[in-house]
Protein backbone atom coordinates (compact mmCIF):
# COMPACT_ATOMS: atom_id res chain seq x y z
CA UNK A 1 0.00 0.00 0.00
CA UNK A 2 1.41 3.38 -1.00
CA UNK A 3 2.15 6.16 1.47
CA UNK A 4 -0.45 8.42 -0.13
CA UNK A 5 -3.12 5.75 0.28
CA UNK A 6 -2.19 5.27 3.94
CA UNK A 7 -2.30 9.05 4.47
CA UNK A 8 -5.77 9.33 2.94
CA UNK A 9 -6.98 6.40 5.05
CA UNK A 10 -5.67 8.15 8.18
CA UNK A 11 -7.57 11.33 7.31
CA UNK A 12 -10.71 9.32 6.64
CA UNK A 13 -10.35 7.44 9.90
CA UNK A 14 -9.84 10.68 11.82
CA UNK A 15 -12.98 12.25 10.34
CA UNK A 16 -14.98 9.08 11.03
CA UNK A 17 -13.93 9.13 14.69
CA UNK A 18 -14.84 12.81 14.96
CA UNK A 19 -18.29 12.12 13.49
CA UNK A 20 -19.01 9.63 16.30
CA UNK A 21 -17.84 12.26 18.81
CA UNK A 22 -14.53 10.73 19.83
CA UNK A 23 -12.43 13.51 21.45
CA UNK A 24 -10.34 15.27 18.84
CA UNK A 25 -7.03 14.36 20.50
CA UNK A 26 -7.90 10.66 20.33
CA UNK A 27 -9.39 11.03 16.84
CA UNK A 28 -6.00 12.24 15.61
CA UNK A 29 -3.86 9.92 17.72
CA UNK A 30 -5.52 6.57 16.91
CA UNK A 31 -5.33 6.66 13.07
CA UNK A 32 -1.89 8.27 13.34
CA UNK A 33 -0.59 5.43 15.51
CA UNK A 34 -2.11 2.79 13.25
CA UNK A 35 -0.64 4.45 10.16
CA UNK A 36 2.79 4.77 11.79
CA UNK A 37 2.70 1.08 12.74
CA UNK A 38 1.63 0.08 9.21
CA UNK A 39 4.59 1.91 7.68
CA UNK A 40 7.24 0.90 10.24
CA UNK A 41 7.02 -1.77 12.95
CA UNK A 42 5.90 -2.41 16.51
CA UNK A 43 9.31 -1.49 17.90
CA UNK A 44 9.48 1.76 15.90
CA UNK A 45 6.01 2.83 17.06
CA UNK A 46 6.75 2.15 20.73
CA UNK A 47 10.11 3.89 20.45
CA UNK A 48 8.41 6.93 18.93
CA UNK A 49 5.74 6.96 21.65
CA UNK A 50 8.40 6.64 24.36
CA UNK A 51 10.01 9.94 23.47
CA UNK A 52 7.33 12.02 21.72
CA UNK A 53 5.40 13.07 24.85
CA UNK A 54 8.54 14.10 26.71
CA UNK A 55 9.87 15.95 23.68
CA UNK A 56 6.62 17.89 23.26
CA UNK A 57 5.80 18.64 26.89
CA UNK A 58 9.30 19.88 27.77
CA UNK A 59 9.30 22.63 25.11
CA UNK A 60 9.92 25.84 27.06
CA UNK A 61 7.98 28.04 24.64
CA UNK A 62 4.78 26.09 25.35
CA UNK A 63 4.76 27.32 28.95
CA UNK A 64 3.34 30.59 27.62
CA UNK A 65 0.01 28.83 26.99
CA UNK A 66 -0.97 27.93 30.58
CA UNK A 67 0.32 31.31 31.77
CA UNK A 68 -1.92 33.25 29.39
CA UNK A 69 -4.81 30.90 30.25
CA UNK A 70 -4.23 31.58 33.95
CA UNK A 71 -4.23 35.31 33.23
CA UNK A 72 -7.66 34.96 31.61
CA UNK A 73 -8.98 32.84 34.48
CA UNK A 74 -7.94 35.45 37.05
CA UNK A 75 -9.64 38.15 34.97
CA UNK A 76 -12.84 36.11 34.79
CA UNK A 77 -12.96 35.08 38.45
CA UNK A 78 -11.98 38.58 39.60
CA UNK A 79 -14.90 40.29 37.85
CA UNK A 80 -12.74 42.30 35.46
CA UNK A 81 -14.90 41.27 32.48
CA UNK A 82 -17.98 42.71 34.19
CA UNK A 83 -16.26 46.05 34.77
CA UNK A 84 -15.11 46.20 31.16
CA UNK A 85 -18.66 45.89 29.92
CA UNK A 86 -20.04 48.37 32.45
CA UNK A 87 -17.40 50.97 31.58
CA UNK A 88 -18.14 50.70 27.87
CA UNK A 89 -21.91 50.75 28.50
CA UNK A 90 -21.58 53.83 30.70
CA UNK A 91 -20.23 55.90 27.80
CA UNK A 92 -22.10 54.54 24.77
CA UNK A 93 -25.01 52.56 26.20
CA UNK A 94 -27.46 55.44 25.72
CA UNK A 95 -27.20 55.45 21.91
CA UNK A 96 -29.25 53.01 19.87
CA UNK A 97 -27.38 49.71 19.83
CA UNK A 98 -24.95 51.08 22.43
CA UNK A 99 -25.10 48.05 24.73
CA UNK A 100 -24.32 45.78 21.79
CA UNK A 101 -21.37 48.02 20.92
CA UNK A 102 -20.28 47.90 24.56
CA UNK A 103 -20.31 44.10 24.39
CA UNK A 104 -17.96 44.22 21.37
CA UNK A 105 -15.59 46.63 23.13
CA UNK A 106 -15.65 44.50 26.28
CA UNK A 107 -14.93 41.37 24.23
CA UNK A 108 -11.99 43.10 22.54
CA UNK A 109 -10.55 44.25 25.86
CA UNK A 110 -11.17 40.91 27.56
CA UNK A 111 -9.57 39.13 24.61
CA UNK A 112 -6.44 41.14 25.38
CA UNK A 113 -6.10 39.28 28.70
CA UNK A 114 -7.74 35.98 27.79
CA UNK A 115 -6.61 34.66 24.42
CA UNK A 116 -9.50 32.24 23.92
CA UNK A 117 -12.52 32.70 21.67
CA UNK A 118 -14.81 30.34 23.57
CA UNK A 119 -13.85 31.80 26.96
CA UNK A 120 -14.42 35.35 25.70
CA UNK A 121 -17.88 34.50 24.34
CA UNK A 122 -18.94 32.63 27.47
CA UNK A 123 -17.67 35.27 29.89
CA UNK A 124 -19.01 38.36 28.13
CA UNK A 125 -22.36 36.62 27.48
CA UNK A 126 -22.86 36.04 31.20
CA UNK A 127 -22.24 39.73 31.88
CA UNK A 128 -23.80 41.49 28.88
CA UNK A 129 -26.83 39.41 27.91
CA UNK A 130 -28.88 40.11 31.09
CA UNK A 131 -28.27 43.85 30.61
CA UNK A 132 -29.27 43.82 26.95
CA UNK A 133 -32.33 41.69 27.69
CA UNK A 134 -33.47 43.98 30.51
CA UNK A 135 -33.25 47.01 28.18
CA UNK A 136 -35.39 45.43 25.46
CA UNK A 137 -32.71 44.26 23.02
CA UNK A 138 -33.88 41.59 20.61
CA UNK A 139 -32.35 38.15 21.20
CA UNK A 140 -31.17 37.97 17.59
CA UNK A 141 -28.99 41.05 17.93
CA UNK A 142 -27.82 40.26 21.47
CA UNK A 143 -26.66 36.69 20.87
CA UNK A 144 -25.30 37.46 17.40
CA UNK A 145 -23.12 40.21 18.88
CA UNK A 146 -21.90 38.01 21.74
CA UNK A 147 -20.99 35.08 19.48
CA UNK A 148 -19.20 37.38 17.06
CA UNK A 149 -17.39 39.36 19.76
CA UNK A 150 -15.88 36.15 21.09
CA UNK A 151 -13.90 35.68 17.87
CA UNK A 152 -11.81 38.69 18.90
CA UNK A 153 -10.36 36.49 21.65
CA UNK A 154 -8.25 34.50 19.17
CA UNK A 155 -7.08 37.49 17.13
CA UNK A 156 -6.32 40.27 19.58
CA UNK A 157 -3.12 39.34 21.47
CA UNK A 158 -2.46 37.36 23.52
CA UNK A 159 -3.89 34.60 21.37
CA UNK A 160 -3.30 30.98 22.34
CA UNK A 161 -3.85 29.71 18.76
CA UNK A 162 -1.39 32.32 17.51
CA UNK A 163 1.20 31.08 20.02
CA UNK A 164 0.65 27.51 18.81
CA UNK A 165 1.04 28.63 15.18
CA UNK A 166 4.26 30.45 16.05
CA UNK A 167 5.70 27.34 17.69
CA UNK A 168 4.69 25.00 14.86
CA UNK A 169 6.12 27.28 12.17
CA UNK A 170 9.13 28.46 14.23
CA UNK A 171 8.13 32.11 14.02
CA UNK A 172 8.64 34.95 16.49
CA UNK A 173 5.65 35.14 18.87
CA UNK A 174 6.07 38.88 19.46
CA UNK A 175 6.03 39.58 15.71
CA UNK A 176 2.86 37.54 15.26
CA UNK A 177 1.23 39.43 18.14
CA UNK A 178 2.19 42.72 16.46
CA UNK A 179 0.80 41.51 13.13
CA UNK A 180 -2.53 40.68 14.77
CA UNK A 181 -3.03 44.13 16.29
CA UNK A 182 -4.30 46.06 13.25
CA UNK A 183 -6.52 43.25 11.88
CA UNK A 184 -7.95 42.82 15.40
CA UNK A 185 -8.75 46.51 15.72
CA UNK A 186 -10.14 46.51 12.18
CA UNK A 187 -12.45 43.65 13.14
CA UNK A 188 -13.70 45.42 16.28
CA UNK A 189 -14.29 48.76 14.55
CA UNK A 190 -16.05 47.00 11.67
CA UNK A 191 -18.35 45.19 14.10
CA UNK A 192 -19.27 48.54 15.69
CA UNK A 193 -20.12 49.93 12.26
CA UNK A 194 -22.21 46.84 11.46
CA UNK A 195 -24.20 47.31 14.67
CA UNK A 196 -24.80 50.98 13.91
CA UNK A 197 -26.09 50.16 10.41
CA UNK A 198 -28.06 47.14 11.63
CA UNK A 199 -30.04 49.02 14.29
CA UNK A 200 -30.58 51.93 11.94
CA UNK A 201 -32.23 49.57 9.45
CA UNK A 202 -34.03 47.61 12.19
CA UNK A 203 -34.59 50.04 15.09
CA UNK A 204 -36.94 47.62 16.84
CA UNK A 205 -33.97 45.36 17.65
CA UNK A 206 -32.44 47.79 20.15
CA UNK A 207 -34.11 50.33 22.40
CA UNK A 208 -32.04 53.34 23.53
CA UNK A 209 -31.53 53.85 27.27
CA UNK A 210 -31.16 56.93 29.44
CA UNK A 211 -27.68 58.51 29.51
CA UNK A 212 -25.67 57.84 32.65
CA UNK A 213 -24.51 60.85 34.74
CA UNK A 214 -20.93 61.81 34.05
CA UNK A 215 -19.75 61.14 37.59
CA UNK A 216 -20.92 57.53 37.26
CA UNK A 217 -19.25 57.22 33.87
CA UNK A 218 -15.88 58.27 35.27
CA UNK A 219 -16.37 55.96 38.23
CA UNK A 220 -17.03 53.00 35.89
CA UNK A 221 -14.01 53.92 33.77
CA UNK A 222 -11.76 54.12 36.82
CA UNK A 223 -12.47 50.47 37.63
CA UNK A 224 -10.88 49.22 34.40
CA UNK A 225 -7.49 50.88 34.79
CA UNK A 226 -5.88 47.61 36.00
CA UNK A 227 -6.54 45.91 32.65
CA UNK A 228 -5.13 48.86 30.70
CA UNK A 229 -2.05 48.87 32.94
CA UNK A 230 -1.52 45.13 32.58
CA UNK A 231 -1.90 45.29 28.79
CA UNK A 232 0.64 48.11 28.47
CA UNK A 233 3.02 46.43 30.91
CA UNK A 234 2.92 43.02 29.22
CA UNK A 235 3.02 44.00 25.57
CA UNK A 236 5.08 47.12 26.07
CA UNK A 237 7.64 44.99 27.89
CA UNK A 238 7.65 42.36 25.15
CA UNK A 239 8.09 44.84 22.32
CA UNK A 240 10.71 46.83 24.21
CA UNK A 241 12.70 43.66 24.79
CA UNK A 242 12.37 43.80 28.57
CA UNK A 243 11.16 40.20 28.68
CA UNK A 244 10.19 37.33 26.42
CA UNK A 245 6.55 36.43 25.65
CA UNK A 246 6.72 33.66 28.26
CA UNK A 247 8.03 36.05 30.89
CA UNK A 248 5.43 38.59 29.79
CA UNK A 249 2.68 36.02 30.28
CA UNK A 250 3.95 35.36 33.80
CA UNK A 251 3.99 39.09 34.55
CA UNK A 252 0.46 39.42 33.15
CA UNK A 253 -0.86 36.51 35.20
CA UNK A 254 0.68 37.93 38.38
CA UNK A 255 -0.60 41.43 37.62
CA UNK A 256 -4.13 40.18 36.94
CA UNK A 257 -4.06 38.17 40.16
CA UNK A 258 -2.99 41.20 42.19
CA UNK A 259 -5.64 43.36 40.50
CA UNK A 260 -8.33 40.80 41.32
CA UNK A 261 -7.17 40.56 44.94
CA UNK A 262 -7.18 44.35 45.27
CA UNK A 263 -10.84 44.39 44.22
CA UNK A 264 -11.61 41.91 47.03
CA UNK A 265 -13.43 39.62 44.63
CA UNK A 266 -10.84 36.83 44.57
CA UNK A 267 -11.48 34.48 47.46
CA UNK A 268 -10.05 31.04 48.10
CA UNK A 269 -12.71 29.32 46.00
CA UNK A 270 -12.15 31.68 43.05
CA UNK A 271 -8.40 31.08 43.22
CA UNK A 272 -8.91 27.31 43.18
CA UNK A 273 -11.37 27.64 40.28
CA UNK A 274 -8.80 29.69 38.36
CA UNK A 275 -6.08 27.07 38.75
CA UNK A 276 -8.51 24.21 38.05
CA UNK A 277 -9.84 25.91 34.90
CA UNK A 278 -6.30 26.57 33.71
CA UNK A 279 -5.27 22.97 34.38
CA UNK A 280 -8.28 21.54 32.53
CA UNK A 281 -7.81 23.75 29.47
CA UNK A 282 -4.04 23.25 29.42
CA UNK A 283 -4.51 19.48 29.62
CA UNK A 284 -6.90 19.62 26.67
CA UNK A 285 -4.45 21.72 24.63
CA UNK A 286 -1.49 19.43 25.31
CA UNK A 287 -3.50 16.29 24.62
CA UNK A 288 -4.41 17.77 21.24
CA UNK A 289 -0.70 18.47 20.75
CA UNK A 290 0.13 14.81 21.37
CA UNK A 291 -2.62 13.62 19.01
CA UNK A 292 -1.50 16.05 16.32
CA UNK A 293 2.14 15.04 16.75
CA UNK A 294 1.19 11.40 16.21
CA UNK A 295 -0.77 11.90 13.02
CA UNK A 296 1.68 14.48 11.66
CA UNK A 297 4.62 12.13 12.27
CA UNK A 298 2.78 9.45 10.31
CA UNK A 299 1.97 11.88 7.50
CA UNK A 300 5.65 12.84 7.35
CA UNK A 301 6.49 9.18 6.72
CA UNK A 302 3.99 9.10 3.84
CA UNK A 303 5.76 12.11 2.25
CA UNK A 304 2.35 13.73 1.76
CA UNK A 305 3.41 17.24 2.95
CA UNK A 306 6.36 17.24 0.55
CA UNK A 307 4.29 15.87 -2.31
CA UNK A 308 1.56 18.43 -1.62
CA UNK A 309 4.08 21.28 -1.59
CA UNK A 310 5.55 20.14 -4.91
CA UNK A 311 2.11 19.73 -6.44
CA UNK A 312 0.90 23.14 -5.31
CA UNK A 313 4.06 24.90 -6.49
CA UNK A 314 3.62 23.40 -9.96
CA UNK A 315 -0.02 24.40 -10.34
CA UNK A 316 -0.59 26.83 -13.18
CA UNK A 317 -3.03 29.01 -11.28
CA UNK A 318 -2.44 32.30 -9.42
CA UNK A 319 -0.95 31.86 -5.92
CA UNK A 320 -3.76 33.97 -4.45
CA UNK A 321 -6.29 31.48 -5.80
CA UNK A 322 -4.46 28.73 -3.92
CA UNK A 323 -4.48 30.79 -0.72
CA UNK A 324 -8.19 31.50 -1.17
CA UNK A 325 -8.94 27.81 -1.57
CA UNK A 326 -7.03 26.97 1.61
CA UNK A 327 -8.89 29.68 3.51
CA UNK A 328 -12.23 28.27 2.34
CA UNK A 329 -11.05 24.87 3.60
CA UNK A 330 -10.55 26.42 7.05
CA UNK A 331 -14.10 27.79 7.01
CA UNK A 332 -15.40 24.27 6.31
CA UNK A 333 -13.17 22.69 8.97
CA UNK A 334 -14.39 25.29 11.46
CA UNK A 335 -17.80 23.60 11.31
CA UNK A 336 -16.43 20.45 12.95
CA UNK A 337 -13.18 21.42 14.71
CA UNK A 338 -11.94 24.05 17.15
CA UNK A 339 -9.20 26.46 16.18
CA UNK A 340 -6.37 24.67 18.02
CA UNK A 341 -7.15 21.33 16.40
CA UNK A 342 -7.28 22.94 12.96
CA UNK A 343 -3.91 24.61 13.43
CA UNK A 344 -2.13 21.57 14.79
CA UNK A 345 -3.54 19.24 12.16
CA UNK A 346 -3.27 21.37 9.03
CA UNK A 347 -0.31 23.72 9.49
CA UNK A 348 2.41 21.00 9.35
CA UNK A 349 0.84 19.76 6.10
CA UNK A 350 -0.06 23.05 4.39
CA UNK A 351 2.71 25.36 5.61
CA UNK A 352 5.44 23.95 3.32
CA UNK A 353 3.14 24.44 0.34
CA UNK A 354 2.46 28.07 1.31
CA UNK A 355 6.15 28.82 1.73
CA UNK A 356 6.78 27.52 -1.79
CA UNK A 357 4.46 30.12 -3.35
CA UNK A 358 5.65 33.44 -4.75
CA UNK A 359 3.44 36.06 -3.10
CA UNK A 360 4.41 39.62 -4.03
CA UNK A 361 8.04 38.63 -3.53
CA UNK A 362 7.57 38.59 0.24
CA UNK A 363 10.39 37.28 2.42
CA UNK A 364 9.73 33.88 4.01
CA UNK A 365 9.21 35.35 7.48
CA UNK A 366 6.72 37.97 6.27
CA UNK A 367 4.87 35.33 4.26
CA UNK A 368 4.62 33.03 7.29
CA UNK A 369 3.33 35.81 9.56
CA UNK A 370 0.83 37.07 6.99
CA UNK A 371 -0.56 33.59 6.38
CA UNK A 372 -0.86 33.00 10.13
CA UNK A 373 -3.02 36.10 10.59
CA UNK A 374 -5.18 35.18 7.60
CA UNK A 375 -5.63 31.68 9.00
CA UNK A 376 -6.77 32.98 12.38
CA UNK A 377 -9.18 35.43 10.79
CA UNK A 378 -10.84 32.71 8.74
CA UNK A 379 -10.97 30.37 11.73
CA UNK A 380 -12.95 33.09 13.49
CA UNK A 381 -15.45 32.92 10.63
CA UNK A 382 -15.74 29.17 11.13
CA UNK A 383 -16.51 29.69 14.82
CA UNK A 384 -19.75 31.54 14.05
CA UNK A 385 -20.73 30.38 10.56
CA UNK A 386 -23.72 28.05 10.07
CA UNK A 387 -24.43 25.16 10.28
CA UNK A 388 -22.32 24.62 13.42
CA UNK A 389 -20.29 27.54 14.76
CA UNK A 390 -18.82 26.66 18.16
CA UNK A 391 -19.28 30.18 19.54
CA UNK A 392 -22.99 30.08 18.64
CA UNK A 393 -23.43 26.95 20.75
CA UNK A 394 -21.48 28.48 23.64
CA UNK A 395 -23.60 31.64 23.66
CA UNK A 396 -26.86 29.73 23.32
CA UNK A 397 -25.94 27.58 26.30
CA UNK A 398 -26.00 30.82 28.32
CA UNK A 399 -28.88 32.56 26.53
CA UNK A 400 -31.28 29.61 26.57
CA UNK A 401 -34.39 31.70 25.81
CA UNK A 402 -33.12 32.63 22.31
CA UNK A 403 -33.63 30.03 19.54
CA UNK A 404 -30.37 29.06 17.86
CA UNK A 405 -31.76 29.99 14.44
CA UNK A 406 -32.14 33.56 15.69
CA UNK A 407 -28.48 33.64 16.71
CA UNK A 408 -27.46 32.43 13.27
CA UNK A 409 -29.53 35.23 11.73
CA UNK A 410 -27.85 37.65 14.10
CA UNK A 411 -24.31 36.74 13.03
CA UNK A 412 -24.95 37.05 9.28
CA UNK A 413 -24.27 40.83 9.04
CA UNK A 414 -21.01 40.35 10.94
CA UNK A 415 -20.00 37.48 8.67
CA UNK A 416 -20.37 39.86 5.72
CA UNK A 417 -17.81 42.21 7.30
CA UNK A 418 -15.54 39.25 8.14
CA UNK A 419 -15.36 38.29 4.48
CA UNK A 420 -14.66 41.90 3.46
CA UNK A 421 -11.80 42.38 5.94
CA UNK A 422 -10.33 38.98 5.07
CA UNK A 423 -10.29 40.02 1.43
CA UNK A 424 -8.59 43.30 2.40
CA UNK A 425 -5.82 41.56 4.39
CA UNK A 426 -5.45 39.01 1.58
CA UNK A 427 -5.07 41.72 -1.07
CA UNK A 428 -3.01 44.15 1.05
CA UNK A 429 -0.48 42.28 3.25
CA UNK A 430 0.73 45.60 4.68
CA UNK A 431 -2.40 45.77 6.84
CA UNK A 432 -1.05 42.95 8.97
CA UNK A 433 2.67 43.40 8.35
CA UNK A 434 2.97 47.17 8.64
CA UNK A 435 3.24 47.20 12.44
CA UNK A 436 5.75 44.33 12.32
CA UNK A 437 7.97 46.21 9.88
CA UNK A 438 7.73 49.34 12.07
CA UNK A 439 8.45 47.63 15.41
CA UNK A 440 11.04 45.20 14.10
CA UNK A 441 12.96 47.05 11.35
Amino acid sequence: MSGTTIGLLMFGGMLALMVVRIPIAAAMFIPGAIGYWAMTSDAALFNMLKGSAVARLTVYDLSVIPLFLLMGQFATQGGLSRDLFRAAAAFIGHIRGGLAMAAILAAAAFGAVCGSSVATSATIAQVAYPEMKSHGYHGRLSTGVLATGGTLGILIPPSVPLVVYAILTEQNIAKLFAAAMIPGLLAALGYLAVIALYVRARPELAEPMEPMPWNQRWKALARVWPIATIFVLVFGGIYQGLFTPTEGAAVGALGTFIAALARREMGGKAIMNSFLGTAETSAMVFMIFLGADMINSSLALTQMPTALADWVSNLEIPPLAIIGTILLLYVVLGCVMDELSMIMLTVPVLFPAIMGLDLWGMAPESKAIWFGILTLMVMGVGLIAPPVGLNVYVVNSTCKDVPMVETYKGVLPFLAWDFVRTALVLAFPGISLGLVWWLFP
